[in-house]
């Protein structure tokens, strides 16, 4: 059947296979000269010459001629270097850095960034899901998919640098807003018991780690703060500590790193015992500038102080924790034991003291109902 035209809106025909195809001209190859052609299909001409008239008017504007000098890999290194860079604290441009190189542009990289679909998105989501850990020594041992957070900071990168795309009308609209994430589970928080931190911090001491984690456990460091310690953040004199950056790793090297937010540089202070614990490491440590230093007089690995924590707490006869329940001990001890949740909050470099009664509600809702049994004790005798 020969072309139609559709009120000048396109050529609208019906294929071989019984289906109507609306077709329209979108640019012209800067290359070639040629016409750059896209398609609509559907059931019905009707059907047709309504996405026809949608697609067209979407497509006003777009400049496919631009656009098609760019697969997805090539357009997330433009946003990345003149946008994220720009607008990110070093740490998570870092960070993104890694998803781009190890994850994005290995799977969807060649990919035209004009012919980049939802359904593109989605299978390579659900094979990170289900394969998606980069092989390295550390990760021997863990699950060979990433987990659902990670997958949702990936898309959020994708999701970044199309919406620029659209915004410089090299595409019509951003295929990563019709994705189906996974949901984002919640760690449940553990932590260990007055009674069981005995054993921990026994084995600790005959493994030769003792300091490391005693100091976790009296300051509520997070993991990357603790590794982060030089020797000229701390005063053995006056007793305090300043939190100043941390050890991350990124593309598989151990690098420095800026703190996420203003809270998280902070001063604390040390307890006399913390006092102790620290001069005897700084005796072990000899030349070096890190309160904890490797093997090889660098800072140590995040994923190696894991491992170690793990090994300590089976030779201990403990349950398996995350390095950051360390700190979530911290915490609830302290809050346990009478600290104010401001002061709690201060110490944990939280953005917010709201923040912090969130994540400990549970702590401070024990405290809550202790308190309301003290007041009816005390009440109850008056009376």
């Amino acid at each position: 059947m020969p072309k139609r035209r559709a009120n000048g809106e396109g050529n609208i025909r019906k294929r071989k296979d019984g289906r109507w195809e609306g077709r329209y001209t979108v640019g012209h190859d800067p290359e070639t000269g040629k016409s750059i052609i896209k398609n609509v299909l559907g059931k019905t001409q009707a059907e047709v010459k309504e996405k026809l008239k949608k697609a067209i008017e979407e497509n006003v504007g777009i400049d496919y001629g631009r656009a098609k000098t760019y697969t997805v890999g090539n357009w997330l290194e433009v946003w990345y270097e003149n946008y994220a860079k720009i607008k990110m604290h070093p740490s998570t441009y870092l960070t993104y850095h890694g998803y781009i190189e190890n994850h994005i542009k290995p799977q969807l990289g060649k990919i035209p960034l004009n012919d980049l679909t939802t359904l593109n998105l989605q299978q390579f989501y659900k094979k990170l899901l289900a394969e998606g850990r980069v092989e390295r020594i550390e990760a021997q041992k863990q699950p060979k998919g990433l987990s659902a957070k990670t997958v949702r900071n990936i898309h959020q990168i994708i999701s970044s640098a199309l919406k620029l795309a659209v915004e410089q009308r090299l595409i019509a609209r951003n295929p990563a807003d019709g994705c189906a994430l996974p949901k984002a589970e919640r760690k449940e928080m553990q932590t260990l018991p007055v009674e069981q931190l005995t054993y921990f911090l026994r084995e600790a001491k005959d493994s030769g780690v003792f300091a490391l984690y005693y100091i976790d456990l009296t300051t509520g460091l997070r993991r990357g703060e603790l590794l982060g310690l030089k020797w000229s953040d701390i005063d053995l004199e006056k007793g305090d500590l300043r939190v100043q950056r941390q050890i991350g790793r990124i593309d598989g090297k151990i690098i420095e790193m800026p703190l996420k937010t203003k809270n998280a540089y902070r001063t604390l202070p040390l307890s006399a015992d913390a006092i102790d614990v620290l001069m005897q490491q700084r005796r072990k440590t000899g030349n070096s500038e890190w309160v904890f230093p490797s093997p090889t007089g660098g800072p140590m690995s995040p994923d190696s102080v894991l491992h170690m924590l793990h090994r300590v707490l089976k030779r201990a006869g403990l349950p398996k924790v995350r390095f950051h329940d360390l700190r979530h001990t911290f915490a609830t001890l302290a809050l346990q034991n009478g600290v104010d949740i401001k002061t709690v909050s201060g110490m944990l470099g939280h953005f917010s003291a709201g923040f912090t009664l969130d994540t400990y509600a549970h702590v401070t809702t024990s405290a809550k109902r202790e308190a309301a049994k003290t007041m009816g004790n005390i009440l109850s005798g008056a009376v």
